[in-house]
Parts: C-alpha cells; structure tokens; sequence
C-alpha cells in the first residue's frame, strides 16, 4: 500500500507515533488509508451540511475495515460573490482547491480518497488535483437543491432572483413579487436546482465514470442521497483493500480520453453550463488527455439536445431529471443516435460504461425527450471562431432565446461594473451587441461570471434581441445569446480590446461564426496604438495568478513551466 511509506517499518516509528495521537492503534497500521477530502463551508447552500456528510461517511469506511482521515478544501459561492470584486477569487479558486488535494494525499501517501464536492468550481478544482495524486477515487457530492415556487406555485430558482432584478428595475414586477421570489428561490440546502454550472459538472462525473449512478440528481438532505454516500464508502474499501483493484481502477485509468469524450457528449445532450468548457479541458490537462476546443463541434454535431432544463427556457429541475431516469436514461438514449456517440470505458463502479447504463430508460418523456424528439439535433453547446475570436469562444446554444444568427452594432464597456451601469443607464437598445472586455483570465484577473449583466438583459425585455460577448465567462444561470471565453482576450492583445462603439459584430451560431466588420488595414492601424488595459491589484494572490494564468482557450490554467 502507498501509505506503507509512512506507517511501515521501525523508522517510522516517530510518524506512528504522531498518527497514534489522532486516534489511531496497532491493527490500524494493517489498513488502507482513506482521504477523505470534503469541501464542508457554511456560506456555500450546497456545502453547508458537508460536515455532517463526512461523518456518514466516515463512519461507513471504519465498518469497512478502512481508516479515514477527513481534511479540506476552501469554496467560493459564485452567487454570493457575483456582481463585486469578490467574483475575481472564484476561478483562481479552483487552482488553490487541485493544489490542496495534491499536497494532503501526497505528503501522508493516502491509499485512496473519497472527495465530498458540490458547486461550481469546486468539483473540477478536486478533479484536478485528484488527477495529479493518481489513487483510485470515487467522488460524491452533495447533491442538488429542491426548486424553488412562487405563492401562485411557480417553478423557480436561483435564475429566477437575478432575472427578478431587471424586471423589478424596469418595473415589471412590485417590491413585494421581488421579496416572494428572493424568499423562495432556493428553498433547501444542495447545488441550485437548475443545469447550472455545479448540477452540470456534478452529472458529467457519472458520464466519466468517476461517480455512482444519480451523483448529480439525487436530491440533498434525503434518506436517498445518505444512501449513496454509504454506497461510495463502500466501494472505495472494496478497491482499497484489493491490491489489484488498486492499481486497475487508478483515476487516470478512469478518467482517459473515452471518459472526457464522454464528458462532452453528455454536456450537449443536456445543455449544460458554458463554464464545463473551461473546466473540461482543464481536467483533459490533468488527465494528459489531447483535447482541444475544436473537438467540442465536432461532438456537438452528433449529439442530439434531448433535456431541456432551467434556465434554458425551462421549468425543468434536476429533482425532474432524477424521477425522469436520471443521468443514466440520457446516456442510454443517447446511444440509439449510434453506437459510438458513448465511448466504452471502465468506470469506478467496476462496470464499464455501457454496462452501466443497459438497463435504464426514460420514464418520462415530457421531461427527457428521445432521439426522434429532440430539442435540437445537435447539442447544447459550441464553440465559435472569427476575427474576433481567433482561438474560439462558447455559447450555451441550449439558452438563445432569440435568433441564432445576427449582426449588431458593438457598445463596449471595460468591465463588468461598467456595463451594468450602462445597461441600467439606457445605453443599451434592441440589436445592440454588448462587448464586455478585460474580464478574462488575466484581464480580470480571475475571469468573472457575468450572470448580472446578463440577467439584466433579459429582465429588462432585451434578452431576444441584444447579444452580449465577452472575454469573462457566463454563470450556468445565463441565457440569451451570450458568448464568453472570447480567446485571446483583451488583455492579452485580442481583437475583443480593439472594439469600438457602432463597429458591426457578427453572429451565426450553427455557421460558428463571431467576427466583426473591420478590414485587415484597420484592424492593423488599431493594433499600432494598442496597448491593454493593466488593471491595478492589491491583492498579491491574484497578482501571482495574472502573471501564470493561460487563457480561456487553455483552460485558464495555471502555467508551471516559465
């Protein structure tokens, strides 16, 4: 066993010594070591219980025969973040999360690691860094919120409270219907209810095979979910005890090139969150998968979009999903369009993938759809390229509300602040296109999401006709015509930053098209006077990640080798 480097032999007494301080006896040095890396915080509604969840599991480990040591990882709640400064820790975040799990296995040599994630960047942050570890992982989160309801019975959710604030600024709604909808939008702990960016990745962990059946469905704080942790505890020992199921089921021999693949396919057929693109080929890095953002169409033309859920258009919620078949029945369906639209792969369930699903099926139509009654016969996601977007930027196509193709004259901001003023202030109309620039990765730095400015737009009644481009990045609540992760962004000397207002932008969508109407003579006289925009820190983490951070496009990885 890997822990045997800490535990075994007489030179290791003095570190027996310190472990036998924490709890541990002599037919403890006998057992595997479990990590236990939870992500338990009290101002995240999807973490704030995790605490009581790792002593479940915990608990089953020791039944099993195992010993678990629990540690942590910080969170950011996006939402709680989103809309100030504090939006430019959220991303940087996923990097301090992968490197807190690659320090804490690797310097006690942990056996194995069961990881308790839930929301946003959270769950690609202990991807990351349980990939560089490399030891057999199951991971289990804690599961999603129940919707939300109106006092007429109205489906909503957290979309709903952020579009509830450009319908209250327009007047459409009293501040009586904005208080009903701020009190009842997320009525229970767990991830937010819709396909936002948490409930995507945490249903993309069962298409990769690293997480049981109804991971990213199965409602939180329910006898259901207890179950499945208990279940994940399990499995972990059984793996852990096994010296040959621990070589067989290392994560890396889980999370390949099928399991990434698979990741994508999943994702357009369930119109998940422009933010699983970032994520996505981050983890593929960390996987020493090749993977690039052109392969995204290429799956997207295969996929068929058969579950629509909120925000796009949508009063469907993951508890929908889950009684519907769950993520299983989506994959299974998916596997009528053609037999390799899934890739076959081991999967931590000692199954391989299409064993794994061959039973399910849907149970609701109305809900997932099939193959022959799809939302779109291409999937959910994509990636467009042009002048003004040399290296690609997304769109959640699953999310337009209006046309998909159409050109519109720029009205640019510096900044995420300054576009909600200008919104807010009218300087926004029908057919413009919104440019927000120097958001990305290093402009921001720290790439924020954009989920009020967005929401704004389609509060106020503009969502079908005003497109909003940007080189920051979309909360999973966005919709409308919004693209993000325009590479190479602003700040790195990218078309986006030499916008000007009333320059003619172009969209088409299923052409993967974004460019703008400037001659290669202008683009070059612009270029001549250009210099980036520097924004000044106080904040020396975020200048360190500034200095190393790659694109959007890269993932918006942290640079190791200078």
């Amino acid at each position: 066993m890997r822990s045997d480097e800490v535990k075994k032999g007489f030179d290791r007494a003095p570190h027996r010594s310190l472990l036998r301080a924490t709890g541990l006896q002599d037919d403890d040095f006998e057992k595997p070591f479990i990590g236990v890396a939870n992500s338990f915080i009290e101002l995240i509604p999807g973490h704030f219980f995790l605490n009581k969840v790792g002593v479940i599991i915990k608990d089953e480990i020791k039944k099993c025969g195992c010993v678990p040591f629990e540690f942590n990882t910080i969170g950011v709640d996006d939402g709680i973040a989103m809309g100030h400064d504090g939006m430019l820790f959220s991303l940087p975040s996923r990097e301090l999360i992968a490197s807190s799990i690659e320090t804490v296995m690797n310097a006690h040599k942990l056996d194995a690691m069961i990881a308790i994630p839930n929301c946003d960047k959270i769950v690609p942050g202990m991807i990351m860094g349980a990939l560089r570890v490399n030891v057999p992982t199951i991971f289990v989160s804690g599961g999603p919120m129940q919707k939300g309801h109106t006092e007429d019975g109205t489906p909503i959710d957290l979309a709903t409270a952020f579009e509830a604030v450009g319908k209250h600024e327009a007047g459409e709604i009293t501040d009586e219907e904005l208080h009903d909808i701020e009190c009842n939008a997320c009525p229970s702990g767990g991830s937010c209810s819709g396909m936002f960016t948490a409930n995507s990745m945490n249903t993309l962990m069962e298409a990769m095979g690293i997480a049981l059946p109804g991971n990213g469905t199965i409602l939180a704080l329910t006898p259901e979910r207890e179950e499945l942790y208990r279940k994940a505890a399990r499995r972990i020992c059984e793996i852990a005890l096994d010296k040959q199921a621990r070589e067989k089921y290392l994560l890396r021999n889980i999370l390949n090139e099928n399991a990434v693949r698979n990741a994508f396919a999943v994702d357009m057929a369930m119109g998940g969150s422009s933010n699983t693109v970032l994520h996505m080929l981050a983890i593929a890095r960390e996987a020493k998968v090749d993977f690039n953002l052109e392969d995204i169409n290429k799956i997207s033309k295969r996929v068929s979009h058969i579950a629509k859920i909120s925000p796009s258009l949508s009063t469907v919620h993951m508890e929908d999903i889950n009684v519907a078949g769950g993520v299983n029945a989506v994959m299974k369906e998916m596997t009528k369009r053609g037999e390799d639209i899934l890739l076959d792969n081991l999967t931590i369930t000692g199954e391989s993938t299409l064993e794994k699903i061959k039973d399910a099926y849907i149970k609701d139509t109305n809900i997932i759809h099939t193959i022959d009654n799809p939302y779109s016969d291409v999937g959910g996601l994509a990636i467009l390229y042009g002048n003004l977007a040399e290296e690609g930027a997304v769109i959640k196509t699953a999310g337009i509300t209006g046309a998909r193709a159409l050109s519109g004259k720029a009205v640019c901001f510096d900044g995420q602040a300054e576009a909600i003023a200008g919104i807010v202030g009218g300087k926004v109309t029908h057919g413009d296109v919104v440019v927000i620039r120097y958001e990305g990765p290093k402009g921001g730095p720290g790439m924020q999401e954009m989920l009020a400015p967005t929401s704004l737009i389609m509060g106020m009644g503009m969502g079908d006709t005003v497109a909003l481009i940007t080189d920051g990045r979309f909360s999973g609540a966005t919709r409308g015509a919004s693209i993000g992760h325009v590479s190479p962004e602003a700040a790195e000397g990218g078309m986006i930053g030499l916008l000007k207002d009333g320059d003619i932008i172009n969209i088409d969508v299923d052409a993967y098209l974004l460019s703008v109407d400037l001659s290669d003579e202008e683009i070059a006289k612009r270029r001549e006077n250009f210099t980036p925009i520097k924004k000044p820190l106080t904040s020396s983490w975020l200048g360190q990640y500034r200095s190393l951070v790659t694109n959007a496009s890269n993932g918006a990885m942290l640079k190791t080798d200078l």
